[in-house]
């Protein structure tokens, strides 16, 4: 345990109080400072960022991008042609659904895609002023909404699954006030995954309402309890798109290609969505084909297009996977086991799983899972945790109505293993019942 005079001491020199108003930053700063104080490591289990080195194939395709001379010029608003035709590919090969090139668009990480998705849909459709956020999820994702002005209101899935999923969501959108749907699958940060019949209801929803449901596909195909890393073989990653015509898949390059300093992802706007003209945007913008807008009126004024090289890069990635000569999946399923390791040692010790089962089977090992201590709330748990130097973050900052912390396995190292184990038993003796 840290000298908690020494954790204490810096807490309220920061203002983190009960930690109710914490952000991850915050926590990462609180983590940074104590390890200066200490002279002990903390264990990083609060940031959301990956951890693996990069796959050569895209640092050589940069690389050879940049020797080239593409830094000399702006690359298109819509993508250089490479990375459109890879996008369309890859989808068609991991997915199993037709996108075309054309509605495929770089962005500048998928957080800048759902700024401009969110940003599109309040043109399109002003008279629908809400955004319907499927959670726990992305805690920007609501900051995004109140920047462009939009309303949001959540669903906790944590009771909803299945046929209570599609009532629900019904229920919601019958009031007319939604112009789309977010959620990401696997989840961030209970990594539930919604299942094909899951999928079939909100792509009938969508289509019976009319709004546009954004897939977050950040942790792309990591549901580790099936292989999906296999080119036009079955099984595909499971997706709203085969049920709707009205989606947008967000694919990044962040978590399952390693890629996340560089700030690529491809946001691939389904073929009818892309080719649709709303009234609004083209009397306002001279622009009415949702596609055409999103990529040369959003993506140009936000930042002239995606950096050129990373095009090259995430297009190589892209290439070399559909080939089959690169299995994008293989580096990360450490993050899988060290899930796994994780989850024993905190479930011999008192703690228990939050989102426990994925319609009654137990939950993939991937990027996140969630847990909690009896006798805590969650942001009793997320500072007691800080005194044994483990840092992690609370699940009502996430839009989850649930108690508890999320764990991300990323810069968990396999040498830190003992010092978890002995940390968290140590935890339970002080804290246990």
């Amino acid at each position: 345990m840290f000298d908690k005079d020494i954790v204490t001491k810096i807490i309220d020199e920061m203002g983190l109080g009960d930690f109710s108003q914490a952000t991850i930053r915050d926590i990462q700063a609180l983590s940074r400072q104590l390890e200066e104080k200490t002279g002990e490591q903390v264990i990083h289990l609060e940031m959301g960022v990956p951890g693996l080195q990069p796959s050569e194939i895209a640092l050589k395709a940069e690389q050879e991008a940049l020797a080239k001379g593409c830094a000399t010029i702006y690359p298109p608003n819509g993508g250089i042609p490479r990375l459109k035709e890879a996008a369309s590919k890859f989808v068609k090969a991991f997915i199993g659904v037709d996108v075309a090139p054309e509605g495929c668009v770089p962005t500048t990480g998928s957080m800048q895609g759902t700024f401009a998705a969110f940003t599109a849909w309040h043109h399109a459709m002003p008279e629908r002023d809400t955004v319907l956020l499927i959670q726990p999820g992305f805690p920007v994702q609501t900051t995004q909404c109140d920047v462009i002005g939009l309303r949001h209101i959540g669903l906790d899935i944590y009771s909803y699954r299945g046929p209570k999923l599609i009532e629900k969501l019904d229920q919601l959108l019958s009031a007319g006030n939604i112009c789309g749907i977010v959620y990401s699958n696997p989840n961030n940060p209970s990594w539930v995954c919604f299942n094909e019949e899951e999928l079939e209801g909100i792509g009938r929803l969508a289509t019976k309402h009319d709004v546009i449901v954004l897939e977050d596909l950040a942790y792309f195909a990591m549901d580790f309890r099936r292989d999906l890393s296999h080119p036009y073989e079955a099984p595909y990653q499971a997706t709203v798109a085969r049920y709707t015509d009205n989606y947008m898949l967000a694919v990044s390059g962040s978590k399952a290609f390693s890629y996340a300093g560089q700030r690529i992802g491809v946001m691939c706007i389904g073929n009818r969505l892309y080719h649709r003209v709303y009234a609004n945007m083209q009397e306002k913008f001279g622009v009415g084909e949702f596609g055409n807008f999103f990529a040369n009126r959003l993506m140009y004024t936000f930042s002239s297009g995606t950096t050129h090289s990373v095009q090259h890069a995430m297009a190589a990635l892209m290439e070399a996977a559909v080939s089959g000569s690169y299995n994008f999946l293989d580096d990360v399923k450490e993050y899988g086991r060290r899930a796994k390791f994780m989850k024993e040692v905190l479930l011999q010790n008192g703690f228990y799983l939050v989102y426990d089962n994925d319609m009654g089977a137990p939950l993939a090992d991937g990027f996140y899972f969630t847990v909690q201590y009896p006798g805590m709330n969650d942001l009793q748990l997320t500072r007691q945790l800080m005194y044994y130097g483990i840092a992690v973050y609370p699940l009502d900052t996430m839009g989850s109505e649930q108690q508890g912390v999320r764990i991300c396995t990323s810069f968990f190292s396999h040498q830190q293993e003992p010092l978890f184990k002995h940390r968290i038993e140590q935890f339970h003796k002080d804290n246990g019942q």
